[in-house]
């Protein structure tokens, strides 16, 4: 039976690396899948990895139906077995609905990846439907890491390497970048709570501890 699988992770936990060895190998098989893709850091229309591999893909926009788009490309000719969806939380409620009934109506599998909750550790909206909905959640097994070494289980947002828990859900930025930009870190829970950023404990590492220096 086709299923709607729902693939979460945090942002470094190598997602689109999966949803394009799922691609491939498919691909070497025979089959032909339909990408969506939403705000991938290498530009519209592109589904990308961190190893640096990229594949062309159709961008969602906001009031895109993706039922039927799947169905039109159908209806003139064109096939598809499966379908992947990267970045799948910046999708709306009703087009992640779309996308169940290509499962249940159109008899594909639906591969969607995706992270989970934002930098404030709110659902993203559509992650939420995804996890009301899916046939199967898998969580992914690349482990990212904090920086001190723990599991890193949440996504944080830093403008000049400090941690911001404030402003709009979806501002697109990327890991490793310069300190001045908006970026990202993914952080275990305990130093996501203490806002405690790789940055800042750098400098607090390097600051010498004030200690009382009289005499008893």
């Amino acid at each position: 039976m086709p299923e709607l699988v729902f693939f979460s992770g945090t942002m470094d936990c190598g997602k689109s690396t999966l949803a394009l060895q799922i691609t491939h190998n498919r691909s070497a098989r025979g089959l032909q899948g339909v990408i969506f893709t939403r705000q991938d850091r290498a530009g519209e229309g592109k589904l990308s990895s961190r190893l640096g591999l990229v594949t062309d893909a159709v961008e969602v926009g906001d009031a895109m139906d993706l039922y039927a788009y799947l169905v039109g490309e159908l209806s003139r000719g064109g096939r598809a077995d499966y379908v992947i969806v990267d970045e799948a939380q910046f999708l709306a409620p009703e087009q992640i609905d779309q996308l169940a009934r290509i499962v249940d109506d159109l008899d594909m599998d639906v591969f969607a990846f995706g992270i989970t909750t934002d930098f404030r550790t709110k659902l993203f909206p559509g992650s939420q439907r995804l996890i009301e909905l899916a046939d199967r959640i898998e969580q992914l097994q690349v482990e990212a890491l904090c920086w001190c070494g723990a599991r890193a289980t949440h996504n944080a947002r830093t403008v000049g390497g400090r941690m911001v828990v404030e402003g709009a859900q979806v501002v697109v930025g990327d890991v490793n970048r310069p300190a001045q930009e908006v970026g990202y870190e993914v952080l275990c829970r305990r130093h996501h709570r203490r806002r405690m950023t790789s940055a800042s404990a750098h400098a607090a590492a390097l600051s010498p501890d004030v200690l009382p220096v009289g005499r008893a």
